[in-house]
């Protein structure tokens, strides 16, 4: 069975990498907080009559660029914040992430990154522990900004299953687009690959960080309150193809 989101007649990724241990901490968002965010030609994509939004922590592994591996830069953290829109394409919609912020410890690919999809990334020290216990276990995810630790983290007491496919764990996780408004104000798509992913409820999500100076003021009041739902996905292989302008 291929991977959902696959695209016709694609051959050649951009990148492709296992994204594992995913925590995806999520909250419902007032529309007026992501509207200005919003990349033309998008709208907001909405679960139980709400736009969302997410912190996914995760381990990014065995990574190759253009079929390349880069020794010093397959295996690596990326912490970031993400918001949920979808574009019709025909009689389909596309539901994808935005990204308000990413955080990954090399200078190196946040570069790329920005340079072939104009992301917002940035390079900052990193560390994570992943403890494993019978079927649980705990996450943790750190970043160190203006000479402090902030860090994302949680517990899980279960393995992970299939999704619901009308739960909110499938609405976060399956999102297979990206689009990114470009510096002229127009919007990039690209694709994202991968197998439905198996999750399991995260409990006692713990945020030490200065939100209001890390993505504004505006989302550190939403994260001030506890999340809306928390679960770790298990993650896969991941392919991540070239971008095209579409707006």
């Amino acid at each position: 069975m291929a991977h959902a989101g696959r695209r016709r007649g694609v051959t050649r990724p951009f990148l492709t990498a296992e994204w594992r241990h995913l925590l995806m901490v999520n909250w419902r968002v007032p529309p007026a907080v992501l509207a200005p965010l919003v990349p033309r030609g998008t709208e907001l994509d909405c679960w139980d009559g709400s736009p969302w939004a997410s912190i996914v922590a995760f381990r990014f592994l065995r990574t190759r660029l253009l079929g390349v591996p880069l020794p010093g830069y397959r295996d690596f953290d990326e912490v970031n914040l993400r918001f949920y829109v979808r574009r019709r394409e025909g009689r389909e919609w596309r539901r994808a992430a935005v990204f308000v912020r990413e955080l990954v410890p090399h200078r190196a690919i946040a570069w790329v990154a920005q340079l072939a999809y104009n992301e917002p990334y940035r390079a900052l020290p990193m560390r994570s522990t992943i403890v494993s216990q019978g079927a649980g276990g705990a996450l943790t995810f750190a970043w160190r900004r203006n000479g402090q630790w902030e860090s994302v983290g949680a517990r899980v007491d279960a393995a992970p299953q299939p999704c619901d496919p009308a739960s909110n764990a499938a609405f976060i996780t399956e999102h297979y687009w990206g689009y990114t408004r470009q510096r002229d104000g127009g919007t990039i798509e690209y694709q994202v690959a991968h197998p439905p992913w198996r999750v399991a409820p995260a409990r006692d999500v713990t945020i030490t960080a200065d939100i209001a100076s890390l993505y504004g003021s505006a989302f550190a009041d939403i994260m001030a309150q506890a999340p809306d739902s928390a679960f770790v996905a298990e993650g896969s292989a991941v392919t991540v193809y070239r971008p095209r302008r579409v707006g």
